[in-house]
């Protein structure tokens, strides 16, 4: 069941003021596996466009291989959390910390995929107390513009005009006829098509595009941090992928000095669903022992 943090609650206090700068934390909408043990819960978080659902067969497989608590949560501007026209990592970083704040959650491990790679670095930079190990899938510390089509998807979702009263197939079949000419890729656009949703009868994104494509230069560089995060990384990339390539090494090696940089054979972007077995198991090898 997906749950949303109510605004103002929490278990704990939240995270200090130095952290949560003057960035308002939005109450994030999450789900929670599993039973909390003795290792830290495992903090799933996805990448653009995406929300907790692209993780939920991960977290069932982890939760049922080695045990212990996983969460996933849907990233401010995605899936059933609020919206904000804020959408920067710090604020995404702050949202995180404010629901670990809010769960009790003193530690975690954190997983994310692209855009939620990054907003896991942030955090880890900013409150490594707060971090026991971080896996980044697919992504690395660095401006990741130049390789990016998506503003010419946000101007084509936006562009998107669906008639009132359509059955949810319909809806879904004729909006992916009016993204075809840009979103050439059928499974790209089926990726996009799970953000179409209806409310009183039309069909909108839940997606924030307006926010999105405000803050996507944000979105596709990475904050300037000098101290370093001391506890171990995993950049788990594809090998098909051009997300991570080695110009990104020196920075990752300054930022984080314990990471290892390891890539699945076969996989693109989408390391976990490309190359699910592989990415589980990558991922058990990084967690430390019970």
């Amino acid at each position: 069941m997906l749950r949303r943090l109510p605004r103002g609650s929490a278990r704990s206090p939240l995270p200090p003021p130095a952290a949560r700068s003057a960035v308002t934390a939005v109450p994030l909408a999450h789900a929670e596996m599993g039973v909390r043990g003795t290792r830290p819960p495992l903090v799933l978080l996805h990448g653009l466009f995406g929300s907790h659902g692209n993780f939920q067969t991960v977290a069932k497989a982890l939760v049922r291989r080695v045990g212990g608590q996983v969460l996933t949560m849907d990233a401010r501007n995605h899936g059933s959390s609020p919206h904000s026209p804020l959408m920067t990592y710090e604020a995404m970083s702050v949202d995180v910390q404010h629901l670990l704040a809010h769960l009790g959650i003193h530690k975690c491990i954190l997983v994310g995929h692209s855009m939620g790679g990054k907003t896991a670095m942030v955090l880890a930079l900013q409150r490594p107390d707060l971090v026991e190990r971080l896996i980044s899938v697919d992504i690395g510390p660095t401006s990741t513009a130049l390789i990016s089509e998506f503003p010419a998807y946000i101007s084509a979702m936006k562009s998107v005009n669906i008639p009132a009263g359509l059955s949810r197939s319909t809806a879904r079949q004729l909006a992916d006829s009016q993204l075809s000419s840009t979103v050439q890729d059928p499974q790209l656009r089926q990726f996009l098509l799970t953000n179409l949703v209806a409310v009183e009868g039309r069909y909108i994104w839940r997606v924030n595009l307006d926010a999105i494509s405000h803050h996507f230069a944000d979105i596709m560089s990475f904050p300037v941090f000098h101290k370093p995060y001391p506890g171990p990384v995993l950049f788990l990339g594809g090998s098909n992928s051009p997300y991570i390539s080695s110009k990104d090494y020196p920075e990752i090696q300054r930022l984080f000095p314990k990471a290892d940089v390891q890539f699945i054979e076969g996989a693109g972007h989408i390391v976990h669903q490309d190359k699910f077995e592989d990415f589980i198991t990558a991922v058990l090898n990084f967690l430390p022992p019970p």
